[in-house]
């Protein structure tokens, strides 16, 4: 079997952030185990990201396990290379058991444990760790497919920069974090762009004085628990709010960008041939998205005045454009697009997972991570735990409380066998 061993205490699947974090507070406690990697460490990071990403959470929220962020730039925002080498030394820095280019195939119970059929044979495990995100298959509007065929289709997973759509007009599908990003991306090129305006929130990024998430970091926003959120794990299902870090950061402000000649229209409904049908609901999502950011300020406004902190005021925000005679009909051809970006995110594939772990939704079911199967954890999900869960601020409270449980189910079960033992012992005495 290579350099598999046919059994392991725990197997960690999936070598990110979550996967590596996972090792990192196994490694501490002493519990043996393997991570399985499927391509490589920080895979999704080098693959998936374009080319002028960055974090939109600043740097000094790197807290890896025992492995902060340690560069001259705590408030500044991460590149994609820097991001993929922050994982890359964390992994050397615990010395982590990563098994590249292995995948997993699948995954059942067998016995008290688990069986695991992977590109290098077949293992078992005591104890599983699903570090796999949630974000598995890209995910496009179910008409993509009837568009004509001359116009250029790609995911955001598989945008790199503007050169390489061909000439022509760009309709970028999706306002969440990647969506309004990548239109300012290409804006920022001079391309000209064309956006489909969902429901995603946005948030300030400096708000008097500091950093937005600075305040929010200080109001407990990033440990609210689900189960106290007004959401409860409703809230799992909402988009991020939309911001970015480029050149130091700053808001997205997509009415500016409309003033800039970015063309922006409702919510995507239909297509067909080179004509799309499109909602009449810009203003509403543009006064949502407004409402969300405005809120935040007075959370921040509020949480100033409670604590006599003295900071510079700031006003909050007032449109600066609003939409007029929106169309609901657009034709790709007489409007010079080219290309689509569909930044419509990502569906899950559990499928692989033979386990009765999962929701009618097919999300898994679990408190913290420790899912509904005895013996199998999730890690890396957002908002897993809390707000934070997703992001490297949250990954280590995360994968702590989840090692705290194999040890915790660990020495249950050597005690277990150790009273059977015992028992057996007796009773063979006893037969004497």
């Amino acid at each position: 079997m290579s350099d598999l061993h046919n059994h392991y205490p725990v197997v960690v699947i999936g070598g990110g952030q979550a996967g590596l974090a996972m090792s990192a507070q196994l490694k501490a406690r002493g519990i043996a185990h393997v991570v399985l990697e499927k391509n490589t460490i920080a895979h999704s990071w080098k693959t998936q990201r374009w080319d002028a990403f960055c974090l939109v959470t600043p740097n000094w929220q790197c807290q890896l396990p025992g492995f902060p962020y340690a560069g001259s730039d705590p408030h500044g925002f991460m590149l994609r290379d820097e991001i993929v080498s922050y994982i890359e030394d964390f992994a050397r820095h615990i010395d982590a058991p990563v098994r590249e280019g292995v995948a997993v195939t699948r995954l059942r119970q067998s016995g008290r444990g688990f069986m695991l059929d992977t590109t290098l044979g077949e293992i078992s495990a005591d104890s599983v760790v699903l570090a796999v995100s949630g974000y598995h298959v890209p995910k496009v509007l179910p008409f993509a497919d009837r568009l004509d065929p001359s116009v250029t289709q790609i995911h955001s997973s598989a945008y790199r920069n503007p050169d390489q759509l061909p000439p022509g007009e760009i309709f970028v599908v999706g306002s969440g974090q990647s969506g309004c990003q990548i239109a300012e991306d290409l804006h920022l090129a001079g391309r000209k762009v064309h956006l489909a305006v969902g429901s995603a929130p946005r948030c300030p990024r400096f708000y008097r004085g500091r950093d937005a998430v600075d305040w929010l970091d200080d109001l407990g926003q990033y440990d609210l628990p689900v189960d106290k959120h007004s959401l409860k794990e409703g809230v799992r299902k909402n988009a991020n709010h939309y911001l970015t870090g480029r050149d130091g950061g700053r808001d997205i402000d997509l009415r500016k960008f409309a003033l800039e000649g970015m063309k922006l229209y409702g919510r995507l409904k239909d297509g067909r041939g080179t004509r799309l049908q499109l909602g009449d609901d810009l203003q509403v999502n543009l006064d949502n998205a407004d409402r969300v950011y405005n809120g935040i300020c007075r959370m921040i406004d509020e949480h100033i005045a409670r604590n006599k902190i003295a900071a510079p005021v700031t006003p909050h925000y007032e449109p600066v454009w609003s939409p007029t005679a929106v169309p609901t009909e657009l034709d790709l051809a007489a409007s010079g697009i080219s290309s689509i970006i569909w930044t419509t995110g990502f569906r899950s594939d559990w499928s692989w997972v033979d386990l009765p772990m999962f929701d009618g939704t097919g999300y898994p079911t679990h408190k913290r991570g420790v899912t509904s199967v005895d013996g199998a954890y999730v890690v890396g999900l957002p908002w897993l735990y809390t707000w934070g869960s997703g992001r490297f601020v949250g990954i280590g409270r995360d994968t702590e409380f989840v090692a705290d449980h194999i040890e915790e189910r660990s020495s249950a079960s050597h005690s277990g066998a150790y009273q059977a033992g015992q028992r057996e012992q007796y009773a063979a005495r006893e037969a004497v």
